[in-house]
Formats: C-alpha cells, sequence, structure tokens
C-alpha cells in the first residue's frame, strides 16, 4: 500500500508506510539502515547504540539542557554492547539509542515499552534533550534519542541492536471521545463484555482470576535470583526456571493477594480488538483505586485480536506490580482502560498478517523468550 499525500494531513498515527516515508525525507535518521523488521504497522522499534552508561539515579534533564550535560554528573561508568553486556536488576543505565529524529513542526512521538519488554519486568523510558517528562518527544523536536533501562526482577543481557522500545508519531487530536468510542464498540465489538465500560475516553478491561483463559491457570509469578535473560533469543527459557505458576483453586474465591514488590503475568478476561483503522494503547490506572501498576508496554497495533488477521479472541497481557502494601484483586476486577486512536491512514499489513507477531491471537503468554507452557 502507498500513503497517498492526502493521508499525510489527516490527525492520526502514522502508519507504517508513512513512517518509511519520515526515514526518506530524514525526518527519522540512523546510524546504521534500518532491520527489515523493524517498523511495525503503527511504530518503529528503537535500537540500542553500542554505548552504555551505568548512572546513579533515573533523571530528566529539564529544559535547555542536553542529555550529555546531565551525564557528566550523574554517570558512574560507561561500557561497550558491541560484544553483549548484563544489566542487573536494581540498577539504572542509559544507553543512547540509534535512531535519532528531525520532526516536522506538526508532528509529535510518543514512546513505550515493547510488550516483550514489559513481559520481563524492564523499566524502560525514553529521554530527549530537554526532556520534562519521560516517553514523550515534542513537535518538532530535532535531536537524539536515549533508553533508560532498569531490570526489575530478572537480570538481562543486551547488546548493540537490541530493541528494548518503539515510539509513535501522531498528527494533530486522533483520541476517541466515549460517544464515538461506543459507537465503535457497537460496530467492531472491541471487547467482548455484555455491559462495556467506557468513561474518561477509555474501555474498561478486567482480569481473569478464575482460569477462564488457560483452565486452572490464573497465571504467573515471577522468581527472585534467577538467571540471565538474553533480550534476542526466543523460545529458548524453560518456564518453570523463572515463573511460578499461580493454579486456580477449587472450592476459592476466585481473587489473588498482590505480594509487595512482586511480579505477576496475568490476562484480561475480556477478548480484545483492534480494528485495522485504529490503534490501541493501555493507559495507567487510577492509583486511588487500587495499589498495584498494570501493564508497562501499553501499545496496541492496528489488527491485533482481528480474526482476519488471524487475532480471533486475543486477551491484553497484563504485566502486574503490586506497590507498598498488599493488594487483593477479584475475578472481573477492572485493572485498565484501552484508549482508541484513528490511524492517519490504514497499514498496508496488519499486526499478525504475515509479520511472525509472537502475541496475535494470545492468551495468558508470557514474553517470547520462553518456551510454550507444557513443552
Amino acid at each position: 500500500m502507498t500513503v497517498r499525500a492526502t493521508e499525510h494531513l489527516k490527525p492520526g498515527i502514522l502508519p507504517a508506510e508513512a513512517i518509511s516515508a519520515l526515514k526518506a525525507t530524514g525526518a527519522i535518521s540512523c546510524r546504521r539502515p534500518l532491520d527489515a523488521d523493524q517498523i511495525q504497522p503503527a511504530s518503529l522499534d528503537l535500537r540500542l547504540g553500542r554505548t552504555a552508561w551505568r548512572v546513579r539515579a533515573s533523571f530528566l534533564p529539564g529544559a535547555g539542557v542536553s542529555v550529555k550535560e546531565r551525564l557528566a554528573d550523574l554517570s558512574l561508568h560507561d561500557f561497550d554492547l558491541a560484544k553483549g553486556a548484563v544489566l542487573e536488576t536494581g540498577c539504572v543505565y542509559l544507553v543512547e539509542l540509534f535512531e535519532r529524529l528531525k520532526l516536522p513542526l506538526d508532528l509529535a512521538a510518543a514512546a513505550n515499552p515493547k510488550s516483550s519488554t514489559g513481559r520481563l519486568d524492564v523499566f524502560v523510558r525514553v529521554i530527549t534533550d530537554g526532556a520534562r517528562a519521560f516517553d514523550t518527544i515534542p513537535a518538532g523536536y530535532n535531536g537524539p534519542l536515549y533508553l533508560e533501562i532498569s531490570p526489575r526482577t530478572f537480570p538481562i543481557l543486551v547488546r548493540t541492536g537490541s530493541r528494548l522500545s518503539q515510539v509513535r508519531f501522531r498528527r494533530g487530536v486522533s483520541r476517541l471521545s466515549d460517544l464515538e468510542l461506543l459507537s465503535l464498540q457497537s460496530a467492531e465489538c472491541l471487547v467482548d463484555a455484555a455491559q462495556p465500560d467506557v468513561a474518561a475516553g477509555g474501555i474498561a478491561l478486567g482480569v481473569d482470576l478464575a482460569g477462564e483463559v488457560i483452565p486452572g491457570l490464573q497465571g504467573f509469578r515471577a522468581k527472585k535470583h534467577t538467571g540471565v535473560i538474553d533480550v534476542d533469543e526466543a523460545g529458548v527459557l524453560d518456564v518453570e526456571d523463572f515463573w511460578e505458576p499461580i493454579r486456580v483453586r477449587p472450592g476459592r474465591t476466585a481473587g489473588l493477594v498482590l505480594d509487595p514488590d512482586a511480579f505477576y503475568i496475568l490476562a484480561s478476561r475480556e477478548a480484545v480488538h483492534v480494528p485495522p483503522d485504529y490503534a490501541a494503547e493501555m493507559v495507567p490506572f487510577d492509583p486511588l483505586v487500587g495499589e498495584f501498576r498494570v501493564h508497562y508496554a501499553g501499545f496496541f497495533d492496528p489488527g491485533f485480536g482481528n480474526p482476519a488477521a488471524g487475532g480471533r479472541g486475543a486477551r491484553a497481557v497484563l504485566e502486574v506490580r503490586s506497590r507498598e502494601v498488599p493488594f487483593i484483586l477479584e475475578h472481573g476486577q477492572t485493572v485498565g482502560r484501552l484508549v482508541y486512536e484513528r490511524m492517519a491512514g490504514r497499514p498496508g499489513t496488519l499486526y499478525g498478517a504475515d509479520m511472525r507477531s509472537h502475541y496475535q491471537g494470545q492468551g495468558l503468554k508470557l514474553s517470547k523468550h520462553f518456551k510454550p507452557v507444557g513443552s
């Protein structure tokens, strides 16, 4: 598909073809050619460069200050990623990315962890020169991109070219209102809830704790003091070495007590659908409703859960971490909201359609690094 010139003027999330055009015009520049599969239907994967810095603490440079200027004060040491390096849990690292942006004045961008990154409990955020917020790239930004990386549960092995984060490009206002979202729900069945809860521009998702997605299984709790996970190797790790399955107990109320500072992989009770002309994102849940954080990696591409792209019945996988106190989750409890945005043009290839997408049609699924459950 070729994006017509008029589609470049439409508000919305830029599709893959328009992202390719940004690369061709110099709005995206790279220190080495893009990987063949780096552009997704509505986003661009970001690659780690060669140099990493271990820093004392997370930081934002602030208006008028470059990241390199702050590194002069906050860096403990730097090291080369060319041959790979282990990033330890509880530490904060910064890596300059291969990609650099020179955005037009009407185009902004937002970043988010890739799904596999979030499912490993690796906390990553994009930082720009002059940034006053993480993962937010203002319209007209011209400069380098950096990635803050902080593994929370598992030590990880990364190298130059590893992809932990992704960026979406947005022109104008594209988020659907409550009325528009209700209309789309009626037409396309965004979530298969009997009475969908739409509020504040988002549609609610509940959690499955009754073992509806995988019979008898609520989810997985991460083990501590495990081995290293190579972020670039798929399907090689034994689940039992890193995860403890949480099973439904017959005769008991379908609930789960979240232990403070523990990390869980759960699944939404509802199946999710993102129509081809839209993109979705899981937004942070209101902390006043519960002491937990859900979903580090929030982007859902056009075609996710779409039956024509092999995604019928796809669930949202929930990356859950409790806060300072234990908290009881109940089956079906609302844990997040999906907001939908219009695409500026329909992507030529949908998520899951001939893309070797790891999570199309997923149920309760760990990251791509692990062997399938039961294998």
